[in-house]
């Protein structure tokens, strides 16, 4: 892996890590969804309509077709984990959706794309795979529990984890395919892609305005926070995907839940922080060798 790629990808972890703690912290639902992607239609607008004067009339069936499949993709990975984040904590459902995610994409890359990956990026992965399970809460689950409620709340974190986390790889081998192969913007596969989650995600609000309005006064600061800043972020994993192998950028990308377990535990008073921050380690040794291989 390239340095320019580990850099986009560590820097696209800082970020991914502090919106997912804002969309935590709004502790909302599809109605959130909906608040984020239209604003994020609207912040972003002058640079989707720069971009998209000159590429986007050429594009053809193929393109949209995958801006398409790409806009559902996000909708059910957003809205699956804005749901986990409501059942438990964020340093359990994010690591597991962060951590299955990259595993299944790279396995994907490998067998379908035909891409290679060296026996120091395979200990990378298990690094990352070995990292994610201690943030989750593995040694935890492993033994006889105290509490059934905190053992319950764990083992829902864990499922809604790693159902978005099958979301996850299927939008990064979707994208990624996309600005790889097809040679699309990365700026406008997201941008455009945005359109299609805001057209799903409308009947949530209009179901019930009087309701929507009164979560509008209450979440649109973080809506805005994740509508300026989540686009930033998987964006430089998408040019990081044109500089690098999928599935070396893919398991690289969870150096954000360094940051997640470090920031998230801290702000959010999430408990079993060393054997988290451990977690978070063997994810950062992980990365580092991925980035090496």
């Amino acid at each position: 892996m390239s340095l320019t790629a580990f850099a986009l990808i560590v820097l696209a972890g800082l970020i991914h890590a502090g919106w997912n703690i804002a969309a935590k912290k709004a502790a909302g639902d599809a109605r959130f969804a909906f608040f984020s992607a239209f604003l994020m239609m609207l912040f972003w607008a002058p640079l989707g309509w720069w971009l998209g004067r000159t590429e986007v009339p050429l594009w053809g069936a193929t393109e949209w077709g995958f801006v398409v499949a790409s806009g559902v993709l996000h909708v059910f990975y957003y809205v699956i984990l804005l749901r986990g984040y409501r059942k438990s904590d964020l340093t359990v459902v994010y690591p597991v959706a962060r951590g299955s995610g990259p595993l299944l994409s790279s396995l994907v890359a490998i067998t379908l794309l035909g891409e290679r990956v060296s026996l120091l990026g395979v200990a990378g992965i298990a690094g990352v795979v070995g990292g994610v399970f201690l943030i989750a809460g593995g040694p935890s689950l492993l033994r006889a529990a105290q509490d059934p409620q905190a053992r319950l709340r764990v083992l829902k974190g864990m499922r809604y984890g790693l159902l978005t986390g099958a979301f996850i790889a299927s939008y990064t081998v979707v994208d990624g395919y996309a600005v790889k192969f097809l040679l699309m913007s990365p700026i406008l596969v997201d941008y455009m892609g945005n359109f299609v989650r805001v057209a799903l995600l409308a009947p949530s609000v209009l179901r019930d305005l009087p309701t929507a309005t009164q979560l509008w006064r209450q979440q649109w600061r973080y809506a805005l926070l994740v509508a300026v800043v989540s686009p930033v972020a998987y964006v430089l994993v998408l040019y990081a995907m044109k500089e690098a192998p999928l599935s070396h950028v893919a398991p690289a990308r969870e150096v954000s839940m360094l940051f997640a377990a470090l920031i998230g535990g801290h702000l959010l008073g999430e408990g079993d922080r060393v054997a988290r921050l451990l977690g978070a380690l063997c994810i950062a040794a992980g990365v580092t060798a991925l980035a090496l291989g």
